[in-house]
């Protein structure tokens, strides 16, 4: 091969390892794109189901780069569009900078994407009748199929232990530490006086998992205003074998139906 030929070659080769990176780039740039969407329409689902009101909140982590995550700034969720999704690393620190109107809450996310590679979602909320549970001390059970995921009773974290009386906001890496050490290796943890924090593997199980939870309790609440004494419960078995589901892929697909019509 002669020099001009080699330089062809050379050439070329630049020009086809250039491409791959601009691909890879534009791909990258996509999976954010189709991310923040996403979380978008997790946060109108969300509100439209009645899993928050004004206030909660639901993340994804990252495709592009695992140590960050994507969240909204604190406006109430039904009202998120594309510009108010910001990412944000485990520190819980705004990637670009501004942490501005950032969800004081926002270490429940960063600790716990932190503590937990296999977790890819998380919501927060405050369903009333999910924090009947953790404070009264009745153990939250699944009662049926959709709620299988559930399990054992999830724990329940009181803030009292680790900061004495607060105002019972996580708005702390300390705190959002100890909530993910009480959350451990579970789906579900109870927030005495305060609400309920869910992860799942992808943005929609978590949804379907949060609306699934507060539907649990109140089948659970019902049941129990009849008044029977007895009770029957997904058995721990049951539970594993019901707590897949379809990934609530048909759930979601009905959701993102009713909130495109709204």
């Amino acid at each position: 091969m002669n020099r001009k030929h080699f330089r062809v070659g050379l050439a070329l080769v630049a020009g086809w390892l250039g491409w791959c990176v601009a691909w890879a780039q534009t791909a990258k740039s996509t999976a954010a794109s189709d991310q923040i969407g996403e979380v978008v329409l997790a946060n109108h689902i969300l509100a439209m189901t009645g899993v928050v009101d004004a206030y909660g909140h639901v993340s994804v982590r990252s495709q592009r780069n695992p140590n960050h995550f994507f969240l909204a700034r604190h406006f109430p969720p039904a009202t998120i569009s594309r510009a108010d999704v910001t990412e944000y690393d485990f520190d819980s620190k705004a990637v670009d900078g501004n942490d501005a109107n950032g969800y004081s809450e926002r270490f429940i996310h960063g600790e716990i994407y932190r503590a937990r590679p296999d977790v890819m979602a998380v919501v927060h909320c405050h369903p009333i009748d999910v924090i009947a549970f953790a404070a009264t001390g009745v153990p939250l059970r699944p009662m049926f199929h959709m709620a299988g995921f559930i399990g054992d009773p999830p724990p329940v974290f009181d803030i009292r232990a680790s900061a004495g009386a607060t105002d019972m906001l996580i708005k702390s890496p300390e705190l959002g530490k100890a909530l993910a050490k009480t959350l451990a290796n579970r789906d579900v943890v109870l927030l005495r006086g305060h609400g309920a924090v869910v992860v799942a593997t992808s943005l929609h199980v978590v949804t379907g998992r949060a609306y699934f939870l507060v539907e649990d309790a109140k089948l659970q609440e019902r049941a129990m205003q009849l008044g029977a004494g007895k009770f029957t419960y997904l058995d721990p078995e049951e539970g594993r074998k019901a707590s897949a589901q379809d990934g609530y892929e048909r759930a979601w697909t009905l959701w993102k139906a009713q909130a495109s019509a709204k």
